[in-house]
């Protein structure tokens, strides 16, 4: 299992993703899905990845070596796409080569073809952009209405989102929501952990203001996790208990 978060904000780009993969209680590996496509001044691009690994790292490497566009004879990358639109359609027909390929081996063994990425970054002269890319190689973009984007295992991170994000909310303060987002997650599903790969983005640098790896024990993290724990049931005893009772029917 997984889970990544991309948030996008006035101030730039924040991207979180877990390391675990799990193919059975017995084999639990780390992996990182985070990976980063840069030429500082000029672009940078990130793409976080769902699903079944060896989907995703074929569709990672034929992004890398590049897709040959039939019309031109162009080799098409991330690294030379000229927008980040275009880019996100790049990701989209290498996961359409990947399924050509793999495909009807994976259906044969009764195994379904099951990947979705985020990607984000920019291109110098242009905006900052995020999108999600589904299993078809179709995808959405992140308005500002809703300032971020999640795969894999995201119902238990959700409510953080929805309930502190939003597109002015400062960058590093976008990251520590994100960061709580994930302690949510790791909580409640096994399946999701540390290390965690952290990305950040601000906005016309193009490059990296932070890539970093948070590794079990560090103690900001840790400090985090805590002091969210105690925060909620801090919360909860100051709410006041339920006014209401059983009442009794009248007397006939």
């Amino acid at each position: 299992m997984t889970y990544c978060c991309g948030i996008l904000v006035r101030d730039g780009l924040v991207m979180i993703a877990d390391t675990r993969t799990n193919a059975g209680l017995d084999n639990v590996s780390t992996f990182r899905k985070l990976h980063i496509f840069s030429k500082p001044g000029d672009r940078i691009m990130a793409i976080a990845s769902a699903g079944n690994l060896a989907i995703s790292q074929s569709v990672l490497s034929t992004l890398t070596e590049g897709l040959e566009d039939p019309n031109t004879g162009e080799v098409e990358t991330l690294m030379n796409a000229p927008t980040m639109f275009q880019a996100a359609q790049r990701i989209g027909r290498a996961i359409r080569a990947v399924h050509a390929t793999e495909g009807p081996a994976l259906k044969s063994e009764d195994v379904s073809f099951d990947v979705s990425f985020l990607f984000g970054g920019q291109i110098k002269g242009a905006r900052m952009r995020l999108f999600m890319v589904y299993t078809a190689g179709n995808f959405i973009e992140c308005t500002t209405d809703t300032p971020y984007l999640q795969i894999g295992e995201h119902k238990y991170g959700k409510p953080v989102l929805d309930r502190a994000m939003h597109y002015d909310v400062e960058l590093y303060e976008a990251l520590k929501t994100g960061l709580i987002s994930m302690d949510s997650t790791m909580r409640s599903n096994l399946g999701v952990g540390l290390p965690i790969d952290v990305l950040v983005v601000r906005t016309d640098a193009c490059e990296a203001d932070l890539n970093h790896r948070i590794e079990a024990g560090e103690p900001y993290f840790h400090d985090l996790r805590s002091r969210w724990s105690a925060a909620l049931r801090a919360a909860h005893q100051n709410i006041p208990r339920p006014p209401y009772k059983n009442e009794k029917e009248p007397k006939t």
